[in-house]
Parts: structure tokens; sequence; C-alpha cells
């Protein structure tokens, strides 16, 4: 035994270092020398997905990060880095009144270089439609042909909307192309001009300058905040408090989404709490893409460490999330969700505060939700939940999370699966006994065994160790023959010991550390087998039994000790 290096020292990081040592005093020994071990190899990518406060900052906001990169994968079809204008129509009616021509390169090159407006109008329009094309725009041809630094100087040309309009237009495409691209608009001076254009008299003009900028801050962190440092937000938020057309609206709410975006680093505290409360007065306005984008803002600001995800929380954003979080519209929920998510991977106080806010009302809901992404994302957050204090864990069933829980597990899509056996596992590390039998009788177990064909090992090992604290707990309470008859039932003894010949050590070992510590002794009592069927009257006597055995004496309450 003492040899046998059992993984289960991955699943304890829901004990919280705020718990001390009293709380882990409670574990038995074995357990405690079994958790003291050295592992082979630890799932570290895994565990930066949950809190854990053991860890320093830094390697926190490094996890974050991590985590990010996975549920995400950078999901450009979820909401836009960029976006180009291929409108085929100015909004400009003037041009309904201009001579139509079409214009080589070489003219358009001559025409932009003239001293003439109309001339450099003209040209600076016949550019733009050809970057506007829907397909293959030749936004490098432009870029090459040195016509940036005449664009940006067309921006200042106050007299001259209509060419400042083409120009911010022109530039707001070839933006929408690669970082080369974008590099070469911002090293074209660009930026401080299309701030001052958030000021113009003219919509049209100041709603492209909002667009090119937009696009810029979406490359990266680095034109972000160029971006910010150009005091473009202040200009913005007055923008949102006048009053606009909502297709204006929507572009600076997706700009200001664009501002909230990217680490390393992240935006700074200034440029956070001046958009905040624009951003909560956003989030009831009733458009749609207002919405979607303003939640999305949101997700990247909770997308970090316990402080910034407080700065968030403090502005009462969380009654708005749950209830956008019930929203038929996909563009609403996901962002929303997301949002929540991150929320309850912070302190156990933000935590119970989404959970104050209802987030158990809708949480259960949406893991039957149609779309197993929306599935997954809700797993997740459920797992971070779990992962907090006793009370988190008995307000999951008390929501009646179980069920659903379960019936993923059983047939939910293998990456949703994947999630709810994390929920499941920091339930049960986390969780008082009494807390681990309402788990074992809403029928966790059979799917978790049938689970352990999977060729996941990660997701394997994590079950062993399920199973390794059920059984813990149930010889807490001297029950551990009843369980182990019913894991025997539900087929698990088989499997376990078919993966002692697994190929992974790991598991190997641990399956084989679990069959010689829990079911090895020759069982000579007469004990019979309790059929599937019989399986509800089991776990009633299981129950009884152990509320028996801690019944208090009058006027007083058990205390609960975490396994």
């Amino acid at each position: 035994m003492g040899q046998m290096p059992l993984k289960t020292c991955h699943l304890l990081r829901a004990f919280k270092a705020n718990q001390g040592a009293g709380d882990c005093g409670s574990l038995s020994g074995a357990l405690l020398l079994l958790v003291n071990m050295p592992t082979l190899e630890a799932p570290e990518e895994r565990l930066r997905k949950f809190k854990y406060r053991g860890k320093d900052a830094s390697m926190r906001r490094q996890q974050r990060i991590a985590v990010s990169l996975e549920l995400r994968k950078a999901k450009k079809d979820e909401q836009s880095l960029k976006r180009r204008n291929i409108t085929d129509v100015s909004p400009d009616a003037s041009e309904q009144q201009t001579k139509r021509v079409s214009l080589t390169l070489q003219e358009i090159i001559n025409g932009v270089n003239a001293s003439d407006p109309e001339l450099c109008f003209q040209a600076t329009q016949a550019a733009r439609k050809m970057l506007s094309r829907e397909k293959n725009p030749p936004l490098k041809l432009i870029v090459d042909a040195g016509l940036i630094p005449r664009l940006v100087e067309f921006l200042k040309s106050s007299l001259h909307p209509r060419l400042q309009l083409e120009a911010a237009w022109a530039l707001t495409n070839i933006a929408s192309g690669t970082s080369e691209l974008t590099r070469a608009v911002v090293d074209g001076g660009a930026i401080q001009p299309l701030v001052e254009l958030l000021s113009s008299p003219h919509m049209t003009v100041c709603e492209q300058a909002v667009w090119a900028l937009g696009n810029i801050a979406g490359d990266g962190p680095k034109f972000r905040d160029d971006v910010i440092l150009s005091d473009a937000i202040p200009h913005l938020l007055t923008l949102v408090s006048s009053s606009i057309p909502v297709t204006f609206l929507r572009n600076i709410t997706w700009t200001l989404s664009n501002l909230c975006r990217n680490k390393n680093p992240y935006p700074s505290d200034h440029a956070v709490k001046q958009m905040l409360p624009t951003l909560f007065h956003l989030l009831w306005h009733p458009d749609e893409e207002v919405l979607s984008d303003t939640c999305w803002a949101l997700s990247y600001l909770t997308d970090g460490c316990d402080t910034r995800i407080g700065q968030v929380v403090d502005t009462g954003v969380l009654p708005r999330l749950v209830e956008l979080m019930s929203s038929s519209e996909l563009n609403v929920l996901t962002p929303s969700l997301r949002t929540v998510g991150n929320i309850v991977t912070g302190t156990d106080h933000q935590t119970q505060l989404a959970l104050d806010a209802g987030i158990l009302a809708v949480l259960p809901q949406l893991l039957t939700h149609p779309r197993s992404s929306i599935q997954k994302e809700a797993a997740w957050a459920l797992s971070n939940v779990a992962a907090g204090p006793r009370q988190h864990i008995q307000q999951l069933i008390a929501c009646g999370v179980l069920p659903p829980l379960v019936a993923v597990l059983e047939n939910g899509d293998f990456k949703v699966q994947k999630e709810a056996v994390w929920t499941v596992a920091n339930f049960t590390t986390g969780g008082t006994v009494d807390q681990l039998i309402q788990l074992v009788q809403a029928g966790v177990l059979e799917p978790l065994i049938n689970l352990l064909t999977i060729p996941d090992t990660k997701i394997v090992l994590i079950i062993l160790d399920i199973l390794f604290f059920i059984l813990q707990a149930a010889e807490k309470i001297s029950q551990k023959e009843s369980m182990c008859l019913l894991i025997e039932g539900l087929g698990g003894i088989d499997r376990i010991e078919a993966l002692q010949l697994h190929e992974n050590r790991q598991i190997a070992l641990t399956a084989l550390n679990i069959t010689e510590r829990h079911f090895s002794e020759e069982e000579e009592t007469g004990t019979t087998l309790p059929a599937r069927d019989q399986g509800h009257e089991f776990l009633k006597h299981l129950t009884n039994t152990y509320q028996s055995s801690t019944t208090p004496k009058s006027g007083t309450r058990p205390k609960e000790s975490p396994l």
C-alpha cells in the first residue's frame, strides 16, 4: 500500500486554503497518507480550470488564460474580432449625385495624390469600393500602393466630410485584414485623427470612425491600448449617452467590447472603470446585438483574477446576467453564461453573490439545452460552484441539479460528460458524508462506472478517484461492504479489475490499489448481492443507517466534516 502512488491529490483542490488543518484532519489517516504521496503525472493543465487558492496570483492568471484557450479556442464565430464594411451604397445620400466612374489602380493613385478635393474624393471612393468587395478585396494592394498616408490626411479634411467618410471607410476595411495590414494603418498615424472624428457633427463620418477604431482595437492588446491612450473611451461613452440610431449604437458597443478584449496585458484599471457604468446601462438595452456585445465585453473583463471579477460584480450586473441566461437567443445566452461562468471561478464570496442572484434556477435547465456547447459551459459553471464550500454544494442539491447532471453523464455529448465528471469530482471531494450519500442516491454510480471504458485516461483517473472517495465515505459509516456490493452489482468491480491491465501506469496502479483496499477480502458472511431493482431500498437502508448513527442529542446539531 505504501508504495502505491494513488492519484487522489489532484482531486483535493476543492479543499480551499482557508479551511485550515482542522478540516483536513477529518480525513482518514490512510487517505492523508495517500494525499502526501508523490504522483506520476499530475494533470496540471486541467487543474487550471478551477478555483485553487493555494496558488499565487500570477499562476492563477496564467491558469485563466489556459481555461480561455480551451473553452473558447478563440471562437471568432461567436463574436467578430474585426468587421469589414461591404455596404454597396454609401450612407451619404450625396453620393447618389456623384458621377460614377471606374478607375484603374494607377488612376486611383494619381487621384488620391491630386490637389483637387473632388479628384481626391473620386479616387478615394473608388479605392473604398475596391476594398468593399465581398470576395478577395485587394487590401494589401492598396497598402502597397502607398495610399495610407494620404487617406489619413483626408481624415483631417473637416471642410470635406464626404472625403472624410470615404477615407475612414477605406481605412476601416484595411484594418479589418491581417495584423500586418492593421499595423500599416496604425503606423500611418490613423488612430488620433479617427478619435477626433468621434466628435464630428456628421453622424456617418463619426460612425465610420467608431468602426475603424473597433477594428484596430480588435487586433490585439498593443493596438487596443494605443486606442485607449488616444482618449477614445470618453468620446465613445459620450456617443452612447446621446440619441443615435440603434445601428450606430451596435457599432459603438462592439468597439467597446474590443476595448475590453485581450490579455497580456489586460486593459488598464482606469479604462475598465470608465467603461463599466456604460456597459451596465447597455445591459438593459432591448436590442439583441447590443446585449450580445455588452455581455461579451463583460465576459472579457471577468476572464481574469478575483480583483477583475470583483470590479464587474460590484456594479450589480449579476441579477440582469441571470435574466439573460434564460434568453432564447443564442447570441445573448452564450456570452451571459460565459460571464457568469467566469464569475464563479472567483472567490467563495463572489460565487455566493452569483448564487444569491439565482444562477441555480437556470443552470440545471441549461444542462438540457439543445446545444451541447451550452450544456458544456453550464456544467463547467456548476463544477466551479461544486469546488466551493459545503454550503454551496448543499445549494446545488437543493436546486435539483443532480437528476439532470446524472442524465448528462448517461447520455450527453462526451465533452459535456467530461465537465459533468469534474462537477461530481469536486462535489465528492468537498462534500459531507450526507451530501455524498445524496449523490449516490441520485444514481451517479452507474454512468460513472460505464465511463470507465472510455479512452480518455484523465477522466478515467478522475472517476477512479471519485469511487475511492465514495468508498471512503461508506467506510466512515460502517457501510463499506454494502457500497462494495452496490458497485459490484453495477459491474464496477469487473471494470476496475480490467483497468489493472491498462497501458497507462497511473490507471493500472490506481485500479489495483482500489481493488486491494476495498474488494480483495474474501466475503464469507453469506451477504447476497443486491439486484439492480433493489437499489432504491439498499440506498434507503444506507441513508437510514447513516442518519441513525449521527442523530444528535436534543437541542444539538451534528458537526459535518468534509470527506
